[in-house]
């Protein structure tokens, strides 16, 4: 029996980490064991995923909380490393992007525990985004590195990074959407709140690029508010946006908007489903919607997944929100964008596909 401490902390975490706990299972010869660095903190965004996702209880919670990028990360890596040296694994398995991501790669590798990261090789190649630096270092000193896209794979071969390390084997995000679609088909959130398939749009906005400067949230609460006098616009705020708002005291701009408490996983993705299109600024929303064919503006200046451009229906519009409102007046006289076939390995068996090399790496 090999042991895996998988670690995840942020909403994208738990989507991400849910079929690869249930992959690495100990019919399959794996002990696996979660860390919940609690880098969102709250029931919302943390608790209600376990609950949605069928995640079993955490082996360690860390509790970290909020605080900078220097002290969070500083202080899931002081927690973590005595966890790491507590169970003394096999391998650390890490996703994604976020300072968790990170943390705990660093520990693992100061302390010569092998390191696999799952979603490896995305790039924006914009390094005033905390999620670059994570991503660039973590799959410097990562031992297995699992790609999600073929840009993805090219990016770490430009990098130097040896072939035999890298493993093309899709998307683990979708492995967790296919498992849950029967559940995100049947849900009622969208008659719960008197909402007609495709006659309404969902918003999300959480970029600290985007969120702490008050200028541009006043303009992004604006342009909500614009396409809200055209068509419906849900808003399920981020707790990180809802301060940035209160704080603001910019009532006057939510007028139109129908402004939500954040969302479990099924009804999030059951609201996302059923609109007429999606704005966001999210890196996984982009790949939600590529695979459930929903319109998606994407609110940025770059995107590290082009795959979700160049084969589903996402547009990256922009961080200017007048930019951004011409683009969707133009969208709405234009025809449908069509989703291409979907990306290899979106088909829901990525964390199989992870587990099958974990298995030959690790001798199982």
């Amino acid at each position: 029996m090999k042991t895996i401490l998988l670690v995840a902390g942020a909403r994208p975490n738990f989507v991400k980490i849910a079929p690869l706990m249930a992959a690495l299972a100990p019919e399959h010869g794996f002990d696996p064991l979660l860390v919940n660095t609690g880098q969102h903190y709250s029931d919302s965004m943390s608790d209600r995923f376990f609950a949605d996702l069928n995640i079993p209880a955490a082996a360690f919670n860390l509790n970290v909380g909020s605080g900078s990028h220097a002290t969070q990360t500083a202080e899931i890596m002081r927690r973590f490393e005595g966890v790491l040296l507590q169970v003394r694994p096999d391998a650390v398995l890490v996703v994604g992007d976020v300072n968790s991501t990170l943390a705990a790669a660093l520990v693992a590798k100061k302390e010569h525990f092998p390191v696999a990261h799952v979603e490896a090789g995305l790039r924006s190649f914009d390094r005033q985004m905390p999620e670059e630096i994570n991503r660039l270092v973590t799959d410097a000193i990562s031992d297995w590195l699992f790609a999600t896209e073929a840009a993805a794979v090219a990016n770490l071969a430009s990098e130097g990074v040896p072939t035999e390390r890298v493993y093309m084997v899709g998307n683990v995000m979708i492995d967790t959407l296919v498992a849950c679609r029967h559940k995100i088909d049947h849900s009622s959130i969208g008659e719960q709140l008197g909402l007609k398939r495709a006659e309404y749009v969902i918003a999300t906005l959480h970029r600290p690029s985007n969120v702490d400067d008050a200028v541009r949230l006043r303009k992004y609460c604006a342009m909500l508010a614009t396409i809200a006098s055209e068509i419906p616009v849900v808003f399920p705020v981020h707790p990180r946006t809802k301060i940035c708002i209160d704080r603001l005291g910019c009532a006057e701009k939510r007028h139109g908007l129908k402004l939500l408490d954040p969302l479990g996983y099924i009804e999030f993705l059951a609201l996302v489903q059923g609109a007429r299109a999606v704005f966001t600024d999210s890196g996984g929303l982009q790949e939600e919607t590529t695979y459930l064919n929903v319109p998606c503006f994407t609110m940025r200046d770059n995107t590290e997944r082009p795959v979700t451009i160049t084969s589903g229906t996402n547009r990256l519009v922009s961080s200017d929100p007048d930019v951004i409102l011409s683009y969707w007046h133009a969208w709405l006289h234009g025809p449908p964008p069509v989703r291409q076939a979907l990306p290899p390995g979106w088909d829901g068996s990525a964390a199989v596909r992870v587990r099958d090399v974990l298995s030959g790496e690790l001798g199982i």
